[in-house]
């Protein structure tokens, strides 16, 4: 017996084996080593955060401790200011409590001069002053502001507010509030003095956090802003309309934001430190914009994923020497057994099988050996099995040969027998049907003339069986040779053959490949037709050349047919549901001959989905041309 030689691996044993050690180990390795380099990220990222953090709120609190030292020196001059409102609603009631009759001059004199005088009507806007850079200034534009003062002016206590930076040119002054007694105006006072500029240079933000923002070296650059957004220390940036915008943000939702530049490798944080006091109408706090450098902690981090990626190459080559070792240990018995079964494959099955290893090792060389004898041992039955099958195959190869003799001889002589009986009959009921015809013609109007009727129907019945087992034996007699066929002859002669039909037929000149069995076809459809139709049927026979094919159409004015029964209609011994039904082989023989000749053959409704005004028969067969080529 020829064997299917099993397909041999392209690499060895041991190299698969090395692999799937390396396979399993590597991989933990790989995990073991970036679980740590996850570990020591997040640890760096911890440390920095918790760093940034903590310089934070060493800022916060300075920033604060160095505003509770200006906040001492400010309320100093709260008693001055207070004694200076006296004079002030003094002047509004003798003119009347109208602020433009008042000599706000005057006013200013008496009080010392020091100190300039607004009056802030209720829409927050600066009417009259002794200050003209300010006269008709809009506290409308710092909504947070105009609440507080609005407040202020509602209430009837006096309230000093700090020293801040006058809007207009920036000036340090000392401010205070007193609300008019009607309520309508609020009566402030400001006051300037040369030493304010000198004390706060004394006690400058920036210097109080530098020593915090020397002590992180990640730290690039500090800014600090005012409530309003403006700048009080810290250089100038071409995106400062971006950054002032992070100002403001981080002031309104009082709340500190981060905004990282990945490409630049920095980060910036803008810190919110709250500096508000309810007992002041202006607030001081202030956001610190810190500049971070990332790109120390990613060299950092970058230097330790080196370290890491050459402990783990040093361990996976520690690995692959082991694992070499380990699988050429592993595989020495299997490569010596292998020697041994190899030999026995190329036909030496009496090769001894060397053992060697550990216990499950022997049994394979066991196994192995058992195999090979029974191997030898279906070898030898096998050769006496294929001589027995030789002397075999020689005995049915001659039965065979005298078994198709006698079929050949029993399918010619069954030929001969339905060609006779189909002779015969034919004949003899042609006879019947003449005699029937003449008798028929003189018992007319008779009695005897109706059972006379039904047995000539009987002969046309017999004489259809005959000639469609006749066309079924031509049919299955083989392979006939198709050949040109003028379709307008063939039609008109079997119109002349039923007489007994009302048929319309325009003429053709196709003509289409098919044998001399085609007229079974129209013989069978026409039939049908006159059978089925009932008196008075109208046929009509169309022919239309189309690309490559003639389609020809059999066209009755009858009953029709229903749709239950159209799906089966073409099928063997398939008959119809009228009393007329015939043996159920016509339409069979009909669709048999039409797809030997390479066409098809169906049924349709002569009016569209109205089955009930009659049936049309259509078949397709292939055209040829003018050369006589199809």
């Amino acid at each position: 017996m020829a064997m299917k030689r099993l397909v041999r691996p392209s690499l060895p044993f041991m190299l698969y084996l090395l692999l799937a050690i390396l396979l399993a180990m590597v991989p933990v390795v790989c995990l073991l080593s970036l679980v740590d380099s996850m570990g020591v990220r997040q640890e760096l990222e911890t440390n920095a955060g918790d760093f940034r953090e903590k310089t934070a709120s060493g800022i916060a609190l300075s920033m604060k401790l160095l505003d509770t030292g200006i906040k001492l020196f400010d309320t100093t001059l709260n008693h001055e200011m207070q004694e200076g409102f006296g004079p002030f609603i003094a002047e509004y009631e003798r003119a009347g409590r109208d602020p433009g009759a008042m000599d706000l001059l005057r006013v200013k004199e008496q009080i010392g001069g020091r100190m300039d005088l607004y009056i802030i009507s209720e829409s927050g806007v600066i009417e009259y002053t002794t200050y003209s850079p300010e006269q008709g200034y809009d506290f409308t534009g710092i909504p947070s502001f105009y609440d507080r003062i609005t407040e202020i002016r509602l209430g009837d206590a006096f309230l000093a507010d700090r020293v801040v930076a006058e809007i207009s040119t920036g000036e340090l002054r000392k401010y205070a509030y007193m609300p008019s007694p009607d309520h309508r105006y609020l009566f402030e006072l400001g006051l300037a003095e040369s030493e304010f500029r000198q004390y706060r240079r004394a006690l400058n933000y920036r210097e109080t956090v530098q020593e915090l923002v020397d002590t992180n070296p990640d730290i690039l650059e500090i800014r600090i802003f005012n409530c309003l957004g403006e700048r009080i220390a810290g250089e100038v940036h071409p995106d400062d309309d971006a950054r002032l915008a992070m100002v403001r943000q981080a002031y309104r939702e009082r709340t500190t934001l981060e905004v990282e530049n990945a490409t630049a490798g920095e980060l910036t944080r803008y810190l919110f430190v709250d500096m508000s006091d309810s007992e002041y109408a202006s607030d001081m706090s202030m956001v610190v914009e810190l500049t971070y450098t990332t790109k120390a902690a990613e060299a950092k981090l970058a230097g330790m994923l080196g370290k890491h990626a050459g402990i783990l190459l040093v361990a996976v080559l520690c690995i692959g020497c082991l694992s070499a070792l380990v699988a050429h240990s592993l595989t020495r018995p299997i490569r010596i057994l292998v020697e041994d079964v190899d030999a026995v494959a190329h036909g030496d099955l009496d090769h001894p099988l060397r053992v060697s290893g550990d216990e499950e090792f022997v049994h394979l060389a066991e196994s192995i050996s058992a195999m090979v004898a029974s191997l030898k041992e279906t070898m030898w039955k096998l050769r006496e099995s294929e001589e027995e099958i030789i002397r075999h195959s020689h005995v049915l190869e001659e039965q065979v040969r005298e078994r198709t003799a006698e079929l050949e001889e029993s399918n010619r002589m069954a030929a001969l027998y339905l060609d006779i009986m189909g002779h015969d009959i034919n004949n003899a009921n042609n006879v019947a049907n003449l005699y029937a015809d003449l008798l028929l013609a003189d018992l007319e109007g008779e009695p005897e003339a109706e059972l006379l009727r039904k047995a000539r129907m009987g002969l046309t019945k017999s004489i259809e069986i005959v000639r469609n087992v006749n066309t079924l034996q031509h049919i299955q007699g083989g392979e006939r040779r198709l050949e040109p066929i003028a379709l307008d002859p063939l039609i008109r002669r079997e119109i002349e053959r039923s007489p007994l039909a009302r048929i319309t037929y325009a003429g053709t000149t196709a003509t289409v490949l098919a044998d001399d069995l085609l007229p079974e076809v129209l013989v069978n459809l026409l039939g049908n037709a006159a059978k089925f139709g009932g008196p008075g049927v109208g046929i009509t026979v169309l022919v239309e050349e189309q690309d490559g094919e003639v389609l020809v159409s059999v066209e009755d004015t009858g009953p029709g047919i229903p749709d239950a029964i159209k799906s089966r209609l073409f099928g063997r011994l398939a008959r119809g549901t009228q009393r007329a039904a015939g043996t159920g082989l016509g339409l069979y023989i009909c669709r048999t001959l039409i797809e030997r000749y390479g066409g098809r053959i169906w049924l349709d409704d002569r009016i569209a989905g109205r089955p009930e005004c009659g049936a049309a028969f259509r078949f397709s067969l292939r055209k040829v041309g003018e050369g006589g080529s199809p």
